[in-house]
């Protein structure tokens, strides 16, 4: 017997249409197994696509499987926030001044924000800085140069990143990663913007990448910002508001907005819509 859901897929981490990081969110997903989950969300190819579901935690407002094409992740951030809207829009109520989303990682905080929807970052489960072996295979699948890395360390907020920071963003926007030599691995790469040369649009240039995934660079993540932003201002290398660009060598303009409030770190940026419709499963 199939069923019909309502679906979203919406734009993520930009106020323009095509121009941040697409995601597929299904709508009242309770009735579907999980075998159906994993073929959809491998159909759709996109990085991540969610299915909102009737919460279990009596706290929570609504409760969310977040998969990749090939696996179930327990957190993921611009799934977070595109999912959050497409709940709001779809007329969610939540029980208090923030929203409350229960998912494999526990329960995450969001709130809105003046630049859209912002989540709390989750604690890193791994962190603390690579062991040689490991800092050499994502050296040479980056092509890089020993003296090109500034800092290296996991980040680690159950997405399994592990980060690099180079220089400056000619570095970064110049890698052409050698999936084989990165397969398995999520690799983040961060370097600050040159105001004098890159203007002040954005104060940190990422890319993401995403080795034996359907989609091997990330045009914009949540999840790989929030744990950069837990490094950066744990060592003070970086000012507790500012902005990411991330996408650039992809055609995209994907702008996250990190803001540190005491001890927390919120990941935020907008979002928009850009299909409506049912799906038949």
């Amino acid at each position: 017997m199939t069923r019909r859901f309502d679906f979203k897929q919406l734009d993520v981490f930009s106020e323009v249409p095509l121009k941040g990081n697409p995601l597929a969110v299904v709508l009242g997903g309770d009735g579907l197994s999980v075998e159906q989950m994993i073929a959809f969300a491998n159909w759709t190819n996109l990085s991540e696509t969610t299915f909102v579901l009737a919460p279990r935690h009596p706290a929570a407002d609504y409760r969310l499987r977040i998969f990749s094409t090939s696996t179930e992740l327990p957190f993921a951030g611009h799934p977070t926030l595109g999912s959050c809207h497409a709940w709001l829009q779809a007329g969610g109520v939540p029980k208090g001044q923030e929203i409350l989303q229960e998912c494999g990682v526990g329960l995450v905080r969001i709130r809105r924000s003046e630049h859209g929807l912002a989540f709390l970052a989750p604690p890193l489960l791994r962190s603390g800085p690579l062991d040689a072996d490991m800092l050499e295979r994502v050296r040479n699948g980056l092509g890089l140069t020993a003296d090109a890395i500034v800092d290296a360390q996991w980040v680690d907020n159950g997405a399994g990143w592990l980060a690099l920071m180079l220089k400056d963003r000619r570095q970064v926007l110049a890698l052409k990663p050698d999936y084989h030599q990165l397969l398995d691995l999520a690799v983040g790469v961060i370097a600050p913007w040159d105001r004098a040369v890159d203007g002040d649009a954005a104060q940190f240039e990422v890319r993401g990448f995403i080795a034996g995934d359907g989609m091997p660079e990330d045009p914009a993540t949540g999840s790989l910002n929030a744990g950069l932003a837990q490094w950066m201002l744990g060592k003070g290398l970086a000012p507790s508001s500012y902005v990411v660009s991330q996408g650039v060598t992809m055609g995209r303009a994907g702008r996250i907005h990190v803001e540190q409030v005491g001890e927390e770190v919120w990941i935020g940026g907008a979002v928009v819509t850009c299909i409506e419709g049912s799906l038949t499963l």
